[in-house]
């Protein structure tokens, strides 16, 4: 098992988020259980390229200052939606024999979703704790209701175990022998 945490950058964890007080506690909840019981920690960072905010040198680049990594947790960045997408992770998690994920951070419609749905075809059990993905409006949809749509309904039962954080926490607890 591992955690992946996507695209928490600077310029994306914001007020502008869903439930921004309840994401961010429960991402640092997971980081920090994840670091007690040796679960590896894996960030995913995206790269728009240059002339944009999202772009290594830029500010918003940087991994948000309460999910910063520690010591050797693996940073793969990514130019595409999925994390499996032209980063190595793929290669580096069958290299490990890995089986299962827990899938943290932003944006709940756009990167998290494309992570879900290609890790689920790549044979992952996709773990999804509640609260600890987000997402802002966008035209069709307000945040609350995106995030409701893909953690109740689209990925549930079909693409990824949704389950509260607790539950997930007890997850991680198990594998403690």
């Amino acid at each position: 098992m591992v955690l992946l945490i996507v695209d928490t950058q600077k310029l994306l964890v914001n007020d502008e988020l869903y439930n921004l007080k309840d994401f961010v506690k429960n991402i640092k909840e997971l980081l920090d259980i994840a670091r007690k019981y040796n679960i590896e920690i894996i960030y995913i960072i995206h790269d728009e390229g240059a002339g944009t905010e999202l772009t290594k040198g830029k500010t918003g680049f940087a991994i948000y200052e309460y999910f910063k990594p520690l010591g050797a947790e693996k940073v793969f960045i990514k130019n595409f939606n999925s994390a499996f997408k032209g980063t190595g992770l793929l290669e580096y998690l069958k290299e490990k024999n890995e089986k299962s994920i827990i899938v943290a951070g932003l944006q709940t419609d756009k990167c998290i979703d494309a992570t879900i749905k290609c890790g689920f075809e790549h044979g992952f059990n996709m773990i999804v704790p509640s609260y600890a993905n987000s997402t802002i409006d966008n035209e069709f949809m307000d945040s609350e209701r995106s995030y409701k749509y893909y953690n109740e309904f689209m990925w549930k039962d079909r693409y990824a175990e949704c389950i509260s954080l607790n539950q997930v926490i007890d997850k991680m607890k198990s594998l403690v022998r």
